[in-house]
């Protein structure tokens, strides 16, 4: 079975000059890969007529799926319509479909249908129409000598909905695919090269039509297992006893699987053993609490937070004496240590866990550098603290503090060191 090539091109000044994030992109190449797809190439181009024209002719010679992403507005600098109709040589007339999907869009929130937005009804007459339910912009999808483009609007959950409920679909009736089948190995408390190294012989012994690649992401590495052949069934029972394989390398590093996130499964290991937590937290200044919260049903375990920014706190609610603050200073085991012990106590909670460091980019000395960072973890069994040294980027540090304690909390649960 051939492959079927896909390439994106996202259009617009504002993603050139860096003033929006593309998004779409990232999420067309996941939607696409999940279905046996192969990504040829991204490409942006800004708001000019030959440009677009010129990156249309070269996706086509590359790829049998074309991605447009963007410049569907009504206004003069929305030019992928017109360059379209330009590219496959047809006129731009009112859809009256699309005319009257927009037209009840308006209505349907009691806003005027003007001039303007009538405008946005006007397609290609050579694409077939493809209605958005969730915005104004119709998207278009062309198919001329086996080759397919796709017009989408730029804005996110417009296209994120129809790349989902529209696009995917038609893809598939219109080519047959591969079958493809991806595994993620989530892993943390090991870095890139050292998780390579503990590997090597696994990844060498790998049969030849899967593929492994090292994702690295903040304080984790993730493994993407891919393999392509005839039965989704057969590769996944594949996948199985590689990653079963996989666990005895590394299976103190790993914690979970596709989906899972890091704060997820500490969830699962808290809520399991009827464990609550709470945290105190200086330089990370509520961002701990952030991720343990982001997961849902996180009420079951988490109790609350202290977010004691200035000595102060740490003196009045964390019980940490003006003496050790005078003596050894905020960023220091004496104080993360008092911190997560009297969380725990003050809160009613089975774990507590603190944070202290200089975030930076000032505020560091020669024995304290930015990027200094004490936590500390305590339980019934007693308090015990770590210190990290990150760098000089603020937002990295306060990330990686929370991603270290995070980090650290998993693998005392799981029981490993």
């Amino acid at each position: 079975m051939s492959n079927i090539f896909a390439e994106i091109l996202t259009i617009g000044d504002e993603i050139l000059f860096g003033q929006t994030l593309d998004t779409n992109s990232h999420f067309a190449c996941e939607k696409l890969s999940e279905i046996g797809v192969k990504i040829v190439r991204k490409t942006t181009v800004g708001d000019t007529e030959d440009e677009i024209l010129k990156a249309l002719g070269e996706a086509e010679s590359r790829a049998d799926i074309t991605i447009v992403t963007g410049g569907l507005g009504p206004t003069n600098d929305d030019l992928t319509k017109p360059c379209l109709a330009k590219y496959f040589n047809c006129d731009i007339r009112i859809n009256e479909q699309a005319l009257q999907e927009v037209s009840s869009y308006f209505k349907r929130r009691g806003r005027e249908l003007t001039e303007l937005n009538r405008l946005q009804a006007a397609l290609p007459s050579a694409c077939e129409m493809i209605s958005n339910p969730v915005g104004t912009a119709p998207g278009m999808w062309f198919h001329r000598n086996d080759k397919v483009f796709v017009s989408l609007p730029g804005v996110p959950h417009e296209m994120q909905y129809l790349i989902e409920n529209e696009v995917i679909p038609r893809i598939k009736r219109t080519f047959k695919l591969p079958v493809i089948f991806h595994k993620v190995i989530k892993t943390c408390g090991i870095g890139e090269s050292f998780l390579a190294e503990k590997i090597r012989n696994w990844e060498t012994a790998l049969p030849p039509h899967f593929k492994l690649a090292y994702l690295p992401t903040l304080g984790e590495v993730k493994l993407r297992l891919t393999a392509t052949g005839s039965s989704f069934e057969k590769l996944e029972a594949e996948s199985e006893t590689l990653v079963n394989d996989l666990n005895n390398y590394v299976s103190k590093y790993i914690y979970g699987y596709d989906e899972d996130t890091l704060e997820s499964k500490i969830g699962e290991l808290l809520a399991g053993s009827n464990l609550t937590i709470s945290t105190a937290e200086s330089c990370t200044g509520g961002h701990l609490a952030h991720s343990i919260t982001s997961v849902p049903g996180s009420s079951r375990y988490y109790r609350g937070s202290i977010v004691a920014y200035h000595n102060d706190i740490k003196n009045e609610f964390l019980g940490v004496s003006k003496e050790i603050l005078s003596r050894y200073g905020a960023v220091s085991e004496e104080t993360v240590l008092l911190m997560a012990e009297n969380v725990r106590k003050s809160l009613g909670t089975d774990i507590g866990v603190a944070t202290s460091g200089i975030a930076g980019p000032e505020g560091g000395t020669k024995d304290k550098p930015v990027g200094l960072v004490w936590f500390a973890y305590s339980d019934k069994n007693g308090t015990e603290a770590k210190q990290v040294q990150f760098l000089k980027d603020r937002m990295f540090n306060i990330q990686f503090s929370s991603k270290a304690v995070l980090t650290y909390l998993f693998r005392k649960l799981k029981n490993v060191s």
